[in-house]
């Protein structure tokens, strides 16, 4: 990796959405059409967050959430095309995970197409979680009163 301008930043007030966007459109068939509001929502709600930049040119990304102690998943990692094979990848994975937040029993992470990439990582194949519930606007929240109810109940 000889890439002086290159710069890791966990500053979330950093990241430029409209580039991350870009670099989703670009990189992520999975990620394309992301609004920037729903960018910047789903980086409020992460922690950590890393970006990847070559001087003001946003290159890398990945994100995580976790509950600190039991589970984390990664989530999003892109590499710009013309960056991939020189390191910047792993070393973004390795950030992530370095994180004091993810100082946890397990790391979730999910992909298509680079299983062996994050197997260099130490990542393993798992088979016994692939549950997904999609289109979760059609379930209806309980009302107010009776999450309330259940509160006072302990339960």
């Amino acid at each position: 990796m000889n890439y002086p301008q290159i710069q890791f930043s966990d500053r979330k007030s950093e990241i430029d959405l409209e580039q991350l966007q870009q670099l989703f459109n670009i990189c992520a068939f999975w990620a394309r059409e992301r609004s920037i509001e729903d960018l910047s929502i789903a980086i409020s709600n992460s922690e950590p967050v890393i970006s990847v930049c070559d001087g003001n040119q946003l290159v890398g990304f990945a994100r995580a959430t976790s509950d600190g102690i039991y589970r984390a998943t990664i989530w999003d990692v892109v590499i710009h095309p013309d960056y991939r094979g020189t390191g910047l990848g792993s070393k973004l994975v390795e950030t992530v995970l370095s994180h004091p937040r993810m100082t946890v029993e397990r790391v979730y992470l999910m992909t298509t197409h680079q299983q062996g990439f994050y197997e260099k990582i130490g990542f393993q194949r798992n088979t016994t979680t692939t549950m997904v519930l999609y289109n979760q606007a059609n379930l209806e929240p309980l009302p107010t009163e009776e999450i309330q109810l259940q509160e006072l109940r302990g339960g």
